[in-house]
């Protein structure tokens, strides 16, 4: 079964804020990092659960963070029935755990 992405509205940002980051460091690094983020959405597409779990949540959480390649970032997210939640797009060394309050928004 494919599931639609949903991005937090807090991840979406995040998103924009590296990718022009990125671009303002050296034109065409922002068009790279999304990118390495679109190869890395599609890895977590065909294979949702080989992520590993996120430390630091209950175990009940079962949230999980993929290595964007290239760059010092993870994508955060939780598998559900119909769709994978996008909870965030971290930076690796930023305020680790910073999101974990939207695990139940």
């Amino acid at each position: 079964m494919s599931r639609r992405f949903r991005p937090e509205a807090e991840a979406s940002a995040e998103l924009e804020h590296a990718a022009l980051w990125y671009e303002e460091e050296r034109p065409g690094l922002g068009a790279d990092f999304l990118d390495a983020v679109d190869a890395t959405l599609d890895r977590i597409a065909k294979w949702p659960d080989a992520a590993p779990r996120v430390r630091g949540l209950p175990a009940d959480v079962p949230a999980r963070q993929a290595p964007v390649s290239g760059f010092p970032y993870h994508i955060a997210y939780l598998v559900m029935p119909n769709a994978i939640r996008i909870l965030a797009f971290a930076h690796d060394n930023r305020e680790p755990g910073y999101w974990f309050s939207r695990v139940t928004e």
